[in-house]
């Protein structure tokens, strides 16, 4: 099964503030919002949606094609993910702006306050899925705005699945933009706080949407993951615990690329969600997106620990 995976590739620039945000802000004054947080931690560390995902993609076994735009400044980064099983053949390289950046700071509660910078994403909206060839999914993931809706459209004309991954977009996209990158979606993925901006923005209810698309995957944190399909009973599927929590950056791309490669595999729903899970926790344990040391032999233990050996036995066998 080929994936392609669209999205942005970006340096993620990460921060650790010691206190509370909620501690810091005074209700009443919002409107007047002027705040520093003093971090006492940075770390620089490769990131993007469309790279995560794909990156995880390629830890497990697959090699996605990777689609995006960088600048000249991403040459290592992409040798990095070659290096990692990506296929980078789709990705554009700007002649004149630097690759995105995502800056984020991360408080005691691990709530997280950030700021992205597009530079060369904004190009990628000139990438034509064609040229690249036949493709069994299109993982349409955070990007440029015009580059999610002509790759979302270029699915439908060429009748070729994808999945709507909107996430952080919902934020700042219109009820029209949403509706088109959602309907006729295989697969749409969204936490529960962007479930409801899905919601509300293109008014559509919770039952509507399962009209629209083939499953609905929401990630409810520690609380797991809970999966839909129209006329079937909703399938939840539990968190893999962590032995420790450093930094939750990238742990929902780190799902994604779980769940779509165990899939990719042939591989039912709820075993997907549970590898998805187990890459997830992997990432939280790491500060970084992409620095997370994988074994065979590690993962499918921690599988077994989580969901049973049956489970883990499954896993294995196309780890092997």
């Amino acid at each position: 099964m080929r994936i392609a995976v669209t999205g942005s590739i970006a340096t993620d620039h990460l921060m650790t503030f010691d206190g509370r945000f909620v501690e810091q802000l005074l209700p009443d004054s919002l409107a007047k919002l002027s705040v520093v947080f003093l971090a006492s931690d940075l770390q620089v560390r490769r990131g993007g949606t469309g790279a995560n995902i794909a990156f995880g993609m390629g830890v497990l076994g697959q090699r996605p094609l990777l689609v995006g735009s960088v600048g000249k400044d991403a040459a290592d980064y992409l040798t990095w993910l070659a290096d990692h099983g990506v296929d980078t053949a789709g990705v554009r390289t700007s002649e004149t702006l630097a690759s995105p950046r995502f800056t984020c700071t991360t408080d005691q509660d691990q709530n997280q306050i950030g700021t992205f910078y597009p530079g060369a994403m904004a190009e990628a909206a000139g990438i034509e899925l064609a040229p690249f060839g036949a493709v069994d999914l299109v993982v349409v993931a955070p990007n440029d705005p015009g580059a999610m809706l002509r790759h979302t459209a270029e699915c439908r004309e060429a009748g070729t699945p994808f999945a709507a991954d909107p996430s952080q977009t919902l934020t700042f996209l219109d009820g029209d933009a949403i509706r088109q990158l959602v309907e006729g979606a295989t697969y749409l993925f969204t936490n529960e706080y962007e479930a409801g901006l899905v919601r509300d923005k293109t008014g559509w209810s919770d039952e509507q949407v399962l009209d629209l698309v083939g499953t609905r995957i929401t990630t409810r944190g520690a609380d797991g993951v809970v999966v839909q399909r129209k006329g079937e009973p909703d399938l939840q599927v539990g968190v893999c615990p962590a032995r420790s929590i450093a930094e939750p950056t990238g742990v929902g791309d780190a799902f994604r690329a779980g769940f779509l490669t165990a899939t990719a595999w042939g591989l039912g729903l709820e075993r997907a969600c549970q590898v998805g899970a187990t890459l997830a926790t992997l990432v939280v344990e790491t500060v970084g997106t992409q620095e997370y040391a994988f074994s065979a032999e590690d993962f499918t233990g921690r599988i077994a620990e989580a969901y049973g050996s049956e489970a883990a036995d499954e896993v294995r066998t196309h780890l092997s």
